[in-house]
């Protein structure tokens, strides 16, 4: 059998790194995963990637390979060396070892027009809601997560899955597909199911971007006590009175006693337009 192109397992083991898994560090060994991923991005030559969490650097080759540039931020500089090695003579590659969280996307020049990914599972949630605004040049995702996340995100309303980053990310995004992903293409597996995910900017998002640090606060309050109807969480948070936020839901013809995950996406707008 062919060995897989990526640097495996072995060479891990001959530079002396064993995976982090406090770090999320699963490591994809599978190269059609690497494919499923390019197809829903659906990138373009000049198009420039952001990647979190590059590990081995076996999406990243791909990456660089189809697009213009490739922004690769890692947390573990014990992959510098296999960095080094997968990338060697690829020129549009910028590896930057930092967290993520704490990187300014306005130092990513150029600036990023796509979103992909194998995420560290730890830190997922707040990487994808945070560049829903932070990087407003981003217009597709492709991101491997955790399933259960991915259920999250495009819940519907009144389900157990559905909260703040539900609505979050479909107000700003569309799905545009997902491909399951079996524990066995990452080394080491990991004790949950894994998902690729792929989204990209709605159309609504040019009239959300001027309020969505507002409609952002308003729907977290909305969620922060979920056994609390939606007047009553938004005004334990201090935004606005239970009194003015149960008028708002009457005149738009919803129960004053109701809790924000009864809400659609667009509901939570109509109310922010009312406040």
């Amino acid at each position: 059998m062919t060995a897989p192109r990526q640097i495996t397992l072995a060479r891990l083991a001959e530079l002396g790194i064993t995976p982090d898994t406090r770090l999320g560090q699963h490591f994809l060994v599978d190269d059609n995963l690497v494919r499923v991923a390019l197809r829903l991005a659906a990138l373009q030559p000049d198009d420039v990637v952001l990647e979190v969490g590059p590990g081995l650097g076996v999406l990243t080759a791909a990456l660089a390979d189809a697009v213009s540039h490739v922004h690769a931020i890692e947390l573990d500089r014990r992959l510098e060396p296999a960095l080094a090695t997968t990338l060697a003579g690829r020129t549009n590659v910028t590896v930057r070892f930092a967290d993520a969280l704490d990187v300014d996307p306005a130092s990513l020049v150029p600036a990023p027009t796509a979103f992909v990914s194998n995420l560290p599972y730890n830190v997922a949630t707040p990487l994808i809601a945070d560049s829903l605004a932070g990087l407003p040049t981003v217009e597709r995702w492709a991101v491997m997560i955790q399933r259960e996340l991915g259920d999250r995100l495009f819940a519907a309303p009144g389900t157990a899955n559905y909260g703040a980053p539900s609505v979050l990310v479909q107000l700003a995004c569309d799905r545009t597909g997902s491909h399951r992903v079996s524990r066995t293409v990452f080394a080491p597996p990991p004790n949950v199911d894994s998902v690729l995910l792929g989204f990209c900017r709605s159309d609504r998002w040019p009239a959300l971007a001027p309020r969505w640090a507002r409609l952002s606060e308003l729907i977290h309050a909305g969620f922060g006590t979920r056994r609390k109807t939606l007047a009553n969480a938004i005004d334990i948070a201090g935004l606005y009175p239970r009194s003015r936020i149960e008028e708002a839901l009457l005149e738009m013809g919803a129960d004053p006693r109701v809790r924000a995950e009864a809400l659609s996406p667009a509901a939570f707008v109509a109310l922010d337009e009312l406040l």
